[in-house]
């Protein structure tokens, strides 16, 4: 039986969706114990939560001085020293920017391989699945590390309730901050607003959206849906939309369990940025597009048309 433990990530002091996903995956023989940790947030208020997604032990990992929240490097420190602390077999977390960041610290300063990005693993057999080559094959990587660090892309991986009663623990790590990177600020998205990479649903507008006020249809569909919206690379070189935007090779690339691509053709390099999303469907007025060959369902019409007829639909039924 194998000890497993979780990087919880939080946003406004509440606990990521997301993260539930990273617990089912943690969980997977059923005989782990698996352990989810808090760098920021409150262990308290968050154990129920993480209980339902089978997270035995929630604990509360503190510093005997300087602020995580504004060093990586330290909260890097503080992680390796949870870990040894709490004999850990594998850290798993989520490969967003902040758990690509802190990760990648983790690895070097615990001299450890790790895997990012990926979109399975098996705990047992230390093997994981990333994507390759803009999405055109998968590769399956194992590591004989000691200690197996994996950050999962943000909802590759189902999450499945296995309600258990976690208990809380805190750790405080004997460890001083190097002093090498310091967090003056963050500047978050707009309020209200849903980060691309960890959408549930996306909504994307391709070169046919033609300017950008018309991100308005889309916004409200996707905000009905609990979702955010994205844009293709030749709607933000038309100036359309921001880069922050763009889901692509050259963009974001996203695994979103519902996606909506408006106007998009299905080039191989946005496909790459979208193919493990769960659901695709594809709106576009050229029945011989390329996306109506990658997609779940397609809609051959035209979007100023469609996304608000869909979108009347969702306010009567929501």
């Amino acid at each position: 039986m194998a000890t497993i433990g979780v990087l919880i990530e939080t946003e406004a002091g509440k606990v990521k969706e997301t993260n539930f996903g990273v617990l089912t995956a943690a969980r997977q023989t059923g005989s782990d114990t698996i352990i989810a940790l808090m760098l920021d947030g409150s262990a308290e208020d968050a154990k129920t939560v993480l209980g339902q997604y089978g997270a035995g032990k929630v604990v509360q990992v503190s510093v005997s001085s300087g602020d995580v929240s504004a060093s990586p490097d330290l909260a890097a420190r503080a992680l390796a020293a949870a870990i040894e602390n709490l004999s850990l077999d594998a850290l798993l977390g989520l490969a967003s920017a902040i758990g690509r960041d802190l990760f990648a610290r983790l690895a070097a300063l615990k001299d450890l391989p790790l895997a990012s990005d990926c979109v399975a693993v098996d705990l047992a057999a230390k093997t994981v699945k990333k994507s390759h080559f803009s999405g055109k094959t998968t590769a399956m990587l194992k590591l004989t590390a000691e200690v197996l660090l994996c950050a999962l892309r943000p909802n590759a991986v189902e999450a499945v309730e296995a309600p258990t009663d976690a208990v809380v623990e805190t750790f405080a790590a004997a460890v001083e901050d190097p002093g090498q990177v310091k967090v003056v600020e963050v500047k978050k998205e707009a309020a209200g607003s849903v980060d691309l990479t960890e959408a549930a649903v996306i909504v994307t507008g391709g070169r046919p959206i033609a300017k950008a006020e018309n991100y308005k249809i889309l916004e409200e569909c996707a905000r009905l849906l609990g979702g955010t919206i994205g844009a293709s690379r030749a709607a933000v070189d038309a100036g359309f939309a921001p880069h922050s935007m763009q889901v692509g090779q050259t963009g974001k690339t996203v695994s979103p369990r519902l996606y909506i691509g408006c106007g998009l053709s299905g080039s191989v390099q946005h496909f790459a940025g979208m193919k493990t999303s769960k659901v695709i469907v594809a709106i576009n007025t050229d029945k011989d597009a390329p996306i109506f060959e990658k997609c779940d369902y397609g809609i051959v019409g035209d979007l100023f048309e469609v996304v608000p007829v869909l979108t009347e639909v969702l306010k009567e039924k929501l």
